[in-house]
């Protein structure tokens, strides 16, 4: 599997619109006009409703029909919210995966030693394991099957994610934190690489996601940490 950090397109969850709003875009997600908390919770719902599904069949072996049978709603209803299968797929996507470049961008500009933020970056991007499994296995394991301008859009987050990884790398070795050496691409991508993993085995293991993100970050400073520095490793 390729060590690409969960992202997505820029899509954010559709809204119910009434029929006579409705005007679907190229992405075949409903455009909508600002709705009140108990519609937004609703989409989420549906959202939450189709990660379920396609983590447990599959994006070839699901269908709208599986989605609106969990929801206890009828199929058509779903087309408030997208258009077709594909696009719910990238819908699932977007929303799993927007909240961590959110808050991947929160730690990098925070405060804290490079090496303090990368440990955040590091245990932000495994925390998702214990409440949003889902999204997790479904980026990670289906978005290959999206459309072309789909799965370009996703890509594009995925590479939005990894440059918020590398600049803090680059801010440690600038800051002699890091080794001088170190090359902030190839660093980006074994701990994507390394974390995106545990989506497989997490569960199989006797083992907390606290204690996961502890040694990943010591594993990461061990060997990226200049012997000179006097940066703290970051447990």
């Amino acid at each position: 599997m390729k060590s690409r950090s969960l992202a997505s397109s820029k899509a954010s969850p559709r809204r119910i619109v009434s029929r006579r709003a409705v005007r679907r875009d190229t992405r075949g997600a409903v455009p909508t006009a600002p709705g009140g908390s108990r519609t937004r919770r609703r989409s989420a719902e549906i959202v939450d409703a189709a990660a379920r599904v396609f983590a447990e069949r599959g994006y070839h072996g699901a269908t709208t029909q599986d989605i609106a049978d969990v929801l206890g709603i009828r199929q058509a209803s779903l087309y408030y919210y997208f258009s077709s299968k594909e696009a719910a797929l990238e819908l699932v996507c977007t929303h799993g995966v927007e909240a961590f470049v959110a808050a991947g961008q929160a730690i990098a500009k925070g405060p804290g030693t490079a090496g303090e933020r990368l440990s955040g970056l590091i245990r932000a991007h495994i925390a998702p394991l214990l409440d949003r499994n889902d999204y997790v296995k479904v980026f990670l394991t289906q978005r290959q099957f999206l459309p072309t301008a789909s799965r370009r859009r996703v890509g594009q987050w995925s590479r939005n994610l990894e440059a918020i990884f590398q600049n803090v790398v680059r801010d440690g070795i600038a800051k002699r934190e890091f080794r001088a050496d170190a090359d902030p691409r190839l660093v980006t991508l074994a701990i994507l690489g390394m974390a995106n993993w545990v989506s497989h085995w997490y569960g199989a293991e006797k083992v907390s996601v606290e204690r996961i993100g502890n040694e990943f970050v010591a594993l990461t400073l061990s060997g990226l940490v200049a012997k000179h520095s006097s940066g703290k490793r970051t447990r």
